[in-house]
């Protein structure tokens, strides 16, 4: 199970990475589009970065950081992580769910990174998502191996495409995450859910 979630996190990254050299001119471009034309380049700095390759964290963490999570939009996605439970929370507490969040999210990230090796992404289609602004971008990250199949829902914030979920393998990780936080929040509420984000967060760091 651990390696399957670990193999999901790097087809996650190679989503994600896909837009990590966004700019304003190319944020016009169709979300497709916006992926086809800079993926190659991303993953290429990937694959051929001594340090990233050698697991030096502290740079894979930093280009994730910088690179990668400015183009999600993490608000919405803790926000549906959390649940009906967010409408209660403080802004406080909103505050501080979001930084572990995002915190837990890229030491996943930084992890899966380091995996990259020969893998290239392939468009098969955008669809529409009724009644809404968002869109879907369906796609395989192609390696060794059977490719993964990888969706990522977008929406438009301020004028730019914004990540706002991700599907591998048929599961949305903002889905999975709300199955998981959920017991936690029925059993001790949304101070819970931060102290457990924050221990998990704290035990991630004393591996780097």
């Amino acid at each position: 199970m651990r390696k399957a979630l670990f193999n999901a996190a790097a087809a996650l990254i190679v989503a994600l990475a896909a837009f990590a050299s966004a700019t304003p001119a190319r944020a016009e471009l169709a979300p497709d589009a916006l992926v086809r034309k800079i993926s190659n380049d991303v993953l290429e700095t990937a694959r051929t970065d001594p340090a990233i390759q050698a697991g030096d964290i502290g740079k894979i963490m930093a280009l994730v950081d910088t690179k990668v999570m400015p183009n999600v939009n993490f608000e919405v996605m803790t926000r549906s992580a959390v649940g009906p439970q967010w409408r209660n929370a403080t802004p406080d507490q909103r505050h501080k769910l979001q930084g572990e969040f995002e915190t837990l999210l890229v030491r996943v990230y930084s992890g899966a990174l380091t995996q990259l090796k020969d893998q290239t992404v392939e468009i098969t289609r955008t669809l529409p998502v009724q009644g809404s602004t968002q869109v879907v971008v369906q796609s395989e990250v192609r390696g060794k191996g059977e490719p993964i199949k990888l969706d990522y829902r977008l929406d438009k914030f301020d004028g730019a495409w914004r990540i706002i979920d991700v599907n591998v393998g048929g599961i949305w990780l903002v889905q999975s995450y709300r199955s998981q936080f959920g017991q936690v929040l029925a059993n001790g509420g949304v101070d819970a859910l931060i102290n457990r984000l924050a221990e998990q967060n704290k035990a991630n760091s004393g591996k780097s």
